[in-house]
């Protein structure tokens, strides 16, 4: 077994785990900071901080209370010489975050110190962590469950209050205590099939009719249901919306990035193709993220470095979750808004009418025509006229309706919404068995598969690969 990996009996939650070493890593970002904390997690994590840390006291950690913090020098025997002077945190478990004896060393935030803190820990017997190990153990010990794992990093990658609320929701368990709630019903419902099918003979025991299966089948499908309903407001909370800005040269493109970034991000001339590449960059709209990019001016060119910018711009176009087409109200329509209105005829998009302080040229009727439905709004980037309008426009575009993050359990992650409907559908060919009257014993077939996706969200049936691919995206230290 490699380092780092775990045997079968690892991967069941509740029992014995066997072999476990102890693990070490820098949990603080790398770079010049206040403060640098190196984390150990493991049964010999106070025995091997033992080895290398020196109080005013005389005491060893081993006899002091959990919970505690304890000021003092780390010390390398080896070459005579003190590395830090540092803090040192001791947790014993279980009541620690991997439910493992942890120690936290806190550093001075130097790359150098730190750095060498962590070599000197992994002298003495430590493992240095695989990424997400300690998230890792805390799931395999049953701290948390998968979703709340899954929670941790969305709440790292959080870029807006309603992303944070709905991570820190997860984490506390919202939505594994929905699916628990209904892997409990259809647990019940299958228990009692199976009493039927074992105990016939026992008559004070309600027999399950295709009524009653009914009846929770459909209660665990409206369920299903409500949650998916949030999928669409979860993910973009999660990962944001895509949004491209296009239009010819000249147009303002760079400048509404300026805008919304509240920053000059990118250079602004009257000189058309000013924009020679893709610039990105992360705002938050009203509580939704928008991962915005500016894009080089789409038109046939012949300079090189701008052709290769053109196309850029074609392919991140074609993978953007909506458009913000500007267009010049001080120039007509030309041949090559046309083309623009054409690419995205099919995309979700706001057209953007920029430069209303000066004077109109532009035919807004047949921009309207060729809009095909699609909202319009008019601003002036210069004058900062018109950019709280299509704020609300795009807030009200992704999170519209009475959906508030604060009391609905958004379900934001991928694999989350792939199980549910997936348990959708489970739950569905049950439905249409009831409805043909299919014995109960067979409809069971699909109620079981129900339960058993249900129940990988939270991590009570997976794989071990599953949870080996999910926390290698952790970082180092986590």
């Amino acid at each position: 077994m490699r380092p780092g990996e775990y045997n079968k009996i690892d991967l069941v939650k509740g029992e014995e785990r066997m072999d476990i070493d102890t693990i070490a890593a820098i949990s603080t970002p790398l770079g010049e900071g206040a403060i640098g904390i190196v984390r150990i997690s493991g049964p010999e994590a106070i025995n091997i901080i033992d080895q290398i840390f020196q109080s005013p006291s005389r005491k060893k950690l081993q006899e002091v209370a959990s919970h505690t913090i304890h000021y003092g020098h780390i010390y390398d025997s080896k070459e005579q010489k003190t590395i830090e002077e540092v803090m040192v945190s001791v947790m014993r478990a279980p009541k620690t975050f991997t439910r493992e004896d942890v120690v936290e060393i806190n550093c001075h935030g130097g790359l150098l110190s730190v750095n060498q803190v962590l070599q000197l820990v992994l002298t003495h017997g430590a493992r240095l962590a695989e990424p997400g190990e300690f998230t890792k153990r805390a799931f395999l010990n049953g701290r948390i469950d998968l979703s709340q794992a899954e929670a941790i990093m969305d709440l790292i990658r959080a870029k807006t209050d309603k992303a944070m609320t709905n991570a820190i929701g997860q984490l506390e368990g919202r939505l594994s205590k929905k699916i628990k709630r209904l892997r409990q019903e259809l647990l019940e419902v299958l228990a009692q099939v199976e009493v039927n099918i074992d105990y016939p003979e026992y008559d004070d025991v309600e027999e399950m009719t295709h009524k009653l299966f009914k009846e929770k089948a459909l209660y665990v499908k409206s369920e299903i249901e409500k949650l998916l309903e949030t999928a669409k407001q979860g993910k973009i909370l999660r990962e944001g919306i895509k949004t491209v800005i296009i239009g010819r040269p000249n147009v303002g493109k760079s400048s509404l990035l300026n805008s919304f970034v509240h920053e000059n991000k990118a250079i602004v001339t009257d000189i058309p193709g000013t924009t020679r590449d893709v610039i990105e960059e992360y705002v938050n709209i009203r509580g939704v993220p928008l991962k915005l990019i500016d894009t080089a001016g789409i038109r046939d060119t012949q300079d090189v470095i701008e052709k290769i910018g053109v196309e850029r711009s074609r392919q991140v176009l074609q993978e953007a979750d909506l458009i913000l087409f500007l267009l010049n109200n001080n120039e007509p329509l030309t041949e090559e808004d046309m083309q623009l209105f054409d690419t995205i005829e099919d995309m979700d998009a706001i057209i953007v009418v920029n430069k209303v302080d000066l004077p109109q040229k532009i035919d807004l009727n047949e921009v309207e025509r060729k809009a095909c439905g699609r909202k319009i709004v008019k601003i002036s980037v210069k004058d900062d006229k018109g950019i709280e309008e299509l704020e609300t426009m795009i807030s009200n575009m992704y999170m519209s309706g009475n959906l508030e993050a604060d009391d609905l359990t958004y379900v934001s992650n991928a694999r989350h919404i792939g199980l549910l409907n997936q348990a959708l559908q489970s739950i569905n060919d049950a439905l249409d068995g009831i409805g043909m009257e299919v014995p109960i014993d067979i409809v069971q077939i699909d109620m079981t598969k129900t339960w058993e996706l249900l129940g990988e969200i939270i991590g009570e049936s997976v794989h071990d690969e599953l949870i080996n691919k999910l926390f290698s995206q952790f970082c180092l230290g986590k």
